[in-house]
């Protein structure tokens, strides 16, 4: 058992001051306001609930910063995709697992608690499965039980390199399954999450891409009422391709298609019309938004602004990897629509904080995406929490909501001192009680991969 004392706390009705919480067998088992500390207790400036990751690569981070250096001609998401095929085709199970560490040590560090690993690289380097086809998937779930980061798994259907059944290429050769195979890949990664404190499993057809409509309808049977997540409308070349093979916008088609319900999350979704963006509001999805990633690649700005005003639900995600940060990834959603709107503040209602705006948001939609249970700083809550270091020359003197606007706008992930995930204390003094050896782990995995 584990006591927390917090001077300020956001529980479920608002930010109370002097929180006393108990912690015990991974939940909150009390959790009392207006009390005074008693020895024994942990004190934090500032504690807040633990942020969702709804999209990660985790292979990726392995890549951060490498796809930096400009081509002969005009380089986008597609150039971009090559040097992340490349990277795929090299990693062993062992080095996956190693980089998939660091990049959830460091969620963990940002102040995210779960994550939902969108997994595709399924298979070994010249494309053969796995004699234990949910080898990479358990190698995910290693990686998760390693740094105590939770786990939302979602294995990838990916049969097509592009719409209609395209043949896929010789550089996706580690993510194609058929239909069977993909069946047994989802039945052992259920397996190979099961033991996992508040693990869940879904399914995550690539995208209208890569897989067919009757592709779509198998994998959506196989998620057994779990989550469901597909990549759509990231690019605008992807848009014209499916507007020419269906005659409907990749949003568009999934809604009149497949449809959308809660369980469902459409990662990116940043080309829609103004009416695709009100009927994906309206049917309770949500939208997987990855702000650093979408800026990274050149992607688009998401029409936030309708999104919202129609009542649609988001979460964040750090997909590619190549910043791992929560405020960063709320900052740079707000960000990018101040800088497409040339307006501040675009996302908090009149006279509310937009740091609180995001957090609330991004927290909700989070959960719901990742079929997680959900409930804050509150008694019977998983106990995944985050303390926040009062301190910190952008949170000193604080109150309220002013403390989320200057932990994202202003502090990021070195405002985060001390993570707490299934009553278990992972982070302490803004380090990860693993680092040492996760990072010289994932150092040497990167001295080899950068040298071949």
């Amino acid at each position: 058992m584990t006591v927390l004392h917090a001077a300020q706390a956001l529980t479920p009705t608002g930010w109370q001051a002097d929180v006393r919480l108990t912690l015990e067998a991974g939940r909150f088992s009390a959790v009392e306001a207006g009390k005074a500390p008693e020895p024994g207790d942990v004190r934090v400036a500032v504690l807040v609930p633990g942020l969702p990751n709804l999209h990660s690569h985790a292979f990726q981070r392995g890549m951060a910063g490498l796809a930096e250096r400009r081509g002969p001609s005009a380089d986008t998401f597609w150039t971009w995709r090559e040097t992340m095929y490349r990277f795929a085709l090299r990693m062993t199970p062992d080095e996956a697992e190693a980089v998939a560490a660091q990049a959830y040590m460091e969620m963990l560090e940002s102040g995210f608690t779960r994550v939902g690993e969108f997994h595709y690289l399924h298979h070994a380097p010249d494309g053969r499965p796995y004699a234990n086809v949910a080898e990479m998937a358990e190698r995910i779930a290693a990686a998760a039980a390693l740094t105590g980061l939770r786990l939302t798994l979602l294995p990838v259907l990916y049969r097509w390199s592009n719409f209609g059944g395209a043949a896929p290429t010789e550089g996706q050769r580690r993510f194609v399954s058929d239909l069977d195979l993909f069946a047994r890949m989802v039945d052992e990664s259920r397996a190979a999450v099961r033991d996992l404190p508040g693990a869940t499993l879904g399914v995550a057809p690539h995208s209208l891409r890569a897989v067919t409509p009757g592709d779509l309808a198998a994998a959506v049977a196989l998620a057994e009422g779990g989550p469901v997540h597909i990549h759509a409308a990231e690019q605008v070349r992807e848009v014209e391709e499916c507007l020419a093979w269906s005659g409907a916008r990749p949003v568009q088609w999934l809604l009149d298609q497949a449809g959308l319900d809660p369980r469902w999350c459409l990662i990116h979704a940043t080309h829609m019309n103004p009416d695709e963006t009100a009927r994906f509001a309206g049917s309770g999805a949500v939208a997987g938004l990855c702000p650093v990633t979408e800026a990274s690649l050149g992607d688009g700005i998401f029409p936030a602004p309708g999104f919202v005003a129609a009542g649609g639900r988001y979460g964040v995600g750090t997909d590619s990897n190549v910043l791992v940060g929560a405020a960063d990834e709320l900052r740079q959603l707000e960000y990018a629509q101040r800088l497409g709107h040339r307006q501040r503040n675009v996302l908090a209602a009149p006279g509310a904080s937009t740091g609180r705006a995001l957090f609330t948001v991004a927290l909700a939609g989070g959960i719901q995406a990742l079929g997680a249970e959900g409930g804050g700083l509150a008694v019977g809550a998983p106990a995944d929490c985050v303390a926040l270091d009062g301190a910190d020359p952008a949170l000193i003197a604080r109150q309220g909501d002013s403390l989320l606007d200057g932990w994202i706008f202003a502090a990021g992930s070195r405002a985060v001192d001390a993570v707490w995930v299934d009553g278990r204390q992972v982070v302490a003094g803004g380090r990860h009680v693993a680092r040492e050896a996760v990072g010289a782990r994932f150092a040497a995995v990167l001295r080899r991969l950068m040298v071949e």
